[in-house]
């Protein structure tokens, strides 16, 4: 009896001992974490993978073990487990991307890394190319450059957002009973060189992404720091012009922060000119106060005006009254601007519990010119009509992660 006891004893000493958990983060070379990366235990064959920010957790390692880290677009690694007490910190380095190396898993969203791989090698332009990174989504534009873009996916028009959930870093873009239509999700506030990520999914399976999730979510994540400084200058037909700078303010392994700002003009390729302009402003900062605290600030600003030349009948083309780009109406048009003030905390509590906090404010203007029936009802003045708001919007959200194993850990 003493003997069994005796063995037992010491097989749990081994298990406490040779066998344990150990946690870790994955970040790329420039400290920014990478989600879903594939951590391997090579000698048991377990494996685990990182989560939104970089940190996973891995059971039943001992000291010895070869783990191996990769990541889609990355150079794997591996490193032999030391100390099991350690906290781990790996660096994947970038390289060239071959989709060969895609492996479909259940675990991962793999549409999603498709669309990562996709920002990667065709970089957005516009506000418009940012949606478009979803897989099954189009959209459509009317009105002037200035409205929001009329979006279609699974089968559903959505109008301007009334059936698709949509957010930029937690903050929710579409407007309940806007003047223009319920759902009403105006992007153009999004500088495009500034999203990092895009998470999405269809159908309305999400309850967590809110009320207008019918066709499905997106959410749209920028990054916490710049690679480098830069200047662009485009330039294209009809006038249209566009400026981007992006600066590093600070960069170190701890905190960074950076500032975006954006100028376009056309005059489009109406015969009326579009006489189209905006301006965008984005600034943000990323800190990590101790191991476990991490905070973030972000202020934006958008103004765009714009005039449009609107719908025009068909029976006027083929009569030859106006071409194909002309105008029956060309003072439509209007104005639409947004400020954003977005404040975050993250607390990690042990390693496997998280506290997010996020407090939101934004204010927002919008007018609308628009003429659907011309001089039908008014023959003298015509009939257009307006559109116009000022809402101030506010919200705090609060969320708890956990993640737990149901699996018995087993001792070598």
């Amino acid at each position: 009896m003493k003997t069994s006891l005796l063995t037992l004893f010491l097989f749990l000493i081994n298990c406490s001992i040779f066998a344990q958990t150990i946690t870790g983060k994955v970040v790329d070379q420039y400290h920014q974490p990478i989600q879903d990366a594939y951590i391997l235990d090579k000698r048991i064959d377990n494996h685990t993978h990182s989560n939104e920010n970089g940190e996973f957790t891995l059971d039943n390692c001992s000291i010895g073990d070869t783990l191996q880290i990769s990541f889609i677009g990355y150079h794997s690694e591996q490193i032999k487990v030391k100390n099991l007490k350690q906290y781990l910190t790996i660096v994947l380095h970038k390289k060239v991307i071959s989709l060969e190396e895609i492996t479909i898993s259940p675990k991962i969203n793999s549409l999603q890394i498709i669309s990562d791989i996709d920002i990667q090698k065709n970089p957005v332009n516009s506000s418009q190319d940012i949606l478009q990174k979803v897989p099954g989504l189009f959209i459509g534009q009317h009105a002037g450059g200035g409205k929001a873009e009329q979006i279609f996916l699974r089968g559903f028009d959505i109008d301007h957002g009334t059936d698709i959930g949509v957010t930029v870093d937690g903050i929710p873009v579409n407007m309940v009973s806007h003047a223009h239509g319920q759902g009403y999700a105006d992007l153009h506030f999004v500088i495009p060189e500034t999203i990092n990520k895009i998470d999405f999914g269809k159908g309305p399976y999400y309850e967590n992404k809110g009320n207008f999730t019918t066709a499905g979510y997106v959410d749209f994540l920028t990054k916490q720091k710049l690679k480098n400084s830069s200047i662009k200058l485009e330039l294209g037909d009809f006038n249209t012009h566009r400026l981007l700078g992006m600066f590093n303010l600070l960069k170190n392994n701890k905190h960074s922060s950076y500032i975006a700002t954006e100028y376009i003009s056309t005059d489009g390729y109406f015969e009326s000119p579009q006489n189209f302009n905006r301006v965008n402003l984005f600034g943000k900062y990323s800190g990590q106060l101790t191991n476990n605290d991490y905070i973030g600030f972000t202020a934006s600003h958008f103004n765009s005006k714009w005039d449009a030349s609107g719908q025009i009948p068909q029976r006027a083309v083929d009569s030859g009254l106006i071409s194909r780009f002309g105008a029956i109406d060309d003072t439509e048009g209007g104005s639409t601007s947004r400020t954003n003030l977005l404040a975050t905390y993250n607390k990690k509590i042990d390693e496997n519990s998280t506290i997010k906090n996020k407090v939101y404010i934004n204010q927002y203007d919008f007018e609308l010119y628009s003429n659907f029936t011309f001089f039908l009802e008014d023959p003298i003045n015509g009939d257009q009509i307006k559109q116009k708001e000022s809402r101030v919007i506010y919200g705090l959200n609060t969320e708890y992660d956990k993640s737990f194993s149901t699996e018995k850990i087993k001792g070598n």
